[in-house]
């Protein structure tokens, strides 16, 4: 087995230790090939990821070895990383491909990003985590349609994303100007109005003991100071899932998340391109208007 690989990207160059250690066994993907991976996906998570405050969970041995989430910057760092400082913390800013190849070359295998931006506190994303409290839910499509129609009867337009766990998130791109506490009396509505239709699917129970099988519709998680998988990124689980943005045709087919992994997400990519950038942002301040304020 090789003990070291030197990756050249343009004027910087990366050591990558045990090149051949398998982190995804079950599926046969080493580090080489996850970072190897990372590299053609850039293009693709680095927008979500750029100027916003990462945390990752790092997995020295594997997805079966012992983890830990990380939010300071590893030390020592590269010269080509840039940090960036909130609550005590140094969090690293990832917003280039080597800084993204240095962190997976640390066995960083999930990439969890603010709400917040660093230089703007008006948001420009709406997101409801749509959360399962079963490990398999054959609801969760069905569930994902209805808050899809309506949105749609709003006349708004949002992205399913799979979390690349059990859930997905709605993703709407928005026109500034709306706060997060705006977003917030947005989702509670959404959510309110979808658990009145829908009592024997969804909830808006915090306490998971309290849920039953019901399906969570999380609007609280979209804040600042509050993370969530980043569109794209890897997760640290058997079948080496991704979190990736799906079309509702495809929600109306019932696809299971764990069909958009390491092994086929790049040409997925080439082929469909990212369906979050190419979603017109939408403006909330009519809606909100007609809101109540509390």
């Amino acid at each position: 087995m090789a003990e070291r690989t030197i990756l050249r990207l343009g004027e910087q160059e990366l050591s990558l230790s045990h090149p051949d250690k398998l982190i995804w066994p079950d599926m046969g993907i080493t580090k080489l090939e996850y970072v190897q991976t990372l590299a053609q996906m850039a293009p693709f998570l680095l927008p979500y990821t750029t100027g916003r405050y990462l945390t990752t969970i790092r997995f020295p041995e594997g997805i079966h070895g012992v983890s830990f989430y990380q939010k300071n910057c590893p030390q020592p760092k590269p010269d080509y990383v840039r940090t960036a400082d909130e609550g005590g913390v140094r969090y690293v800013v990832l917003d280039s491909l080597p800084t993204l190849l240095w962190m997976g070359s640390l066995y960083s295998l999930e990439f969890h990003v603010s709400s917040d931006e660093i230089d703007n506190p008006i948001p420009n994303t709406w997101m409801l985590d749509i959360d399962p409290t079963l490990e398999e839910e054959p609801r969760l499509m069905e569930a994902v349609a209805l808050v899809g129609g309506l949105l749609h009867s709003l006349g708004l337009t949002a992205v399913p994303k799979t979390s690349g766990a059990t859930g997905v998130q709605i993703v709407m791109p928005i026109e500034r100007g709306p706060t997060f506490d705006d977003l917030r009396r947005f989702g509670k509505f959404i959510s309110d109005y979808l658990v009145a239709q829908n009592p024997r699917l969804f909830t808006v129970e915090r306490m998971k003991k309290d849920r039953g099988d019901l399906i969570y519709l999380d609007y609280l998680q979209h804040y600042a100071g509050k993370t969530l998988p980043s569109p794209y990124s890897p997760r640290a689980r058997e079948g080496a899932p991704v979190s990736t943005p799906i079309s509702w045709e495809e929600v109306q087919r019932n696809v299971k998340p764990a069909e958009f992994n390491l092994r086929n997400i790049v040409d997925r990519l080439r082929t469909h391109g990212d369906l979050i950038a190419a979603a017109p942002r939408q403006n909330l301040t009519p809606i909100l208007r007609s809101l109540p304020k509390k």
